[in-house]
């Protein structure tokens, strides 16, 4: 698309259309997107795992709460005013099949993606879990250079390859902390299906940028909250239709009364962690939109550096040496990644101030 002015704090070579937004305006709605992703992804992911430990064991279900909460995103879709300004590209807007078969291949991808984080998380205790799924920011670096033409730079390199030693670190941790019950082999299923699942998450991440960059090529927050609504209703379907010809339904009422907390307490859970799914998925999307995949996926890690700490007060998952390192190492790749973005800010705010000096010199 062509923009005038550099994405601030953006990885890519992307530009932000500051003539629609002001640079406050930017910030602002980049912060909120930033909230939503870390506190949704946080709650979310506490929440499905007290579903397993209370008694859940819908597999189905699981999944499909993490898009079912889709129709709340009409509120905002209705009442938030969308820019009219044209696009800056000339091109013809895409045609109706075109928007279908891009909803329907992202919902299907996002409905197997959610299918398998959450095997993963039946099988890992929430910290485990959210520290393997760290990982996607290494798989979606390596995305963004295929599909994206993303450079890599030292600094990427190196949190590429430390993110990939804190996952293997864990997949290798002898003194695991697997959910009571289950036994070691199913802790290896659920690191190597967590892998899996975050390296998907990141290809999906990627062929939704592409796809605003190349297809949509609409920059208003309706967009944004179209496709994600489009996207959650393929999905919502494909796991519907998953439950239902896996039989889980029938033991749905049984699970229900079943639970520790409590009947009251199952509705709420799911409720819940549909609502934080749904929340967590907007600011994703958002920053997808306002910045870049691989900015979503940058700040989706430091959610993941949270929820350890959030488990173990939760539920009290135990934190070995092992685990210790590979959260200090996650860190590490993570901040890698933030000190690439700070100089690539600085390197944007120099160009714009020298274009800003040559404009004003040839005008006089």
């Amino acid at each position: 698309m062509d923009k005038e002015e550099p994405v601030i704090l953006a990885v890519t070579s992307s530009e932000l259309p500051f003539d629609k937004y002001k640079r406050w305006q930017w910030w602002l709605m980049v912060a909120i997107s930033i909230t939503f992703l870390i506190i949704g992804e946080s709650a979310a992911v506490i929440l499905a795992r007290f579903y397993y430990e209370q008694g859940g064991s819908s597999k189905w279900m699981a999944t499909l709460v993490q898009t079912a909460a889709f129709p709340i995103l009409l509120i905002p879709l209705f009442s938030i005013p969308s820019s009219r300004e044209a696009s800056a590209s000339s091109a013809p807007p895409p045609s109706i099949k075109v928007l279908v078969l891009i909803s329907f291949v992202l919902g299907v991808l996002i409905a197997a993606d959610n299918m398998v984080y959450s095997t993963g998380l039946l099988y890992l205790s929430a910290s485990t879990y959210s520290l393997i799924c760290a990982s996607q920011l290494a798989f979606n670096a390596v995305f963004s250079y295929f599909i994206s033409s993303q450079k890599f730079t030292a600094l990427i390199i190196n949190s590429t390859v430390v993110l990939t030693l804190s996952a293997s670190l864990l997949a290798v941790n002898e003194d695991s902390d697997e959910p009571s019950g289950l036994s070691q082999g199913s802790y290896i299923v659920g690191c190597l299906v967590t892998l899996r699942a975050s390296a998907l998450y990141s290809l999906i991440l990627c062929r939704m940028q592409l796809s605003f960059e190349k297809v949509l090529k609409k920059e208003t927050f309706s967009i944004v909250l179209e496709m994600q609504i489009y996207t959650s209703l393929v999905a919502t379907c494909a796991c519907t239709i998953g439950l239902l010809a896996s039989g889980e339904w029938r033991g749905l009422h049984r699970e229900m009364e079943g639970f520790h907390k409590g009947e009251a307490s199952y509705v709420l859970t799911l409720v819940w962690t549909a609502v934080a799914w749904q929340v967590c998925s907007v600011g994703a999307v958002g920053l997808i939109f306002l910045v870049s995949s691989l900015y979503s996926n940058v700040i989706s890690t430091v959610s993941l550096t949270v929820t350890p700490i959030v488990s173990v007060i939760v539920f009290h998952d135990k934190m070995n040496g092992v685990k210790i390192i590979s959260m200090l190492v996650a860190i590490w790749g993570l901040a890698s990644y933030i000190y690439q973005n700070y100089i690539d800010d600085l390197k944007a705010r120099r160009t714009q101030a020298v274009v800003s000096k040559s404009s004003n010199g040839s005008s006089c």
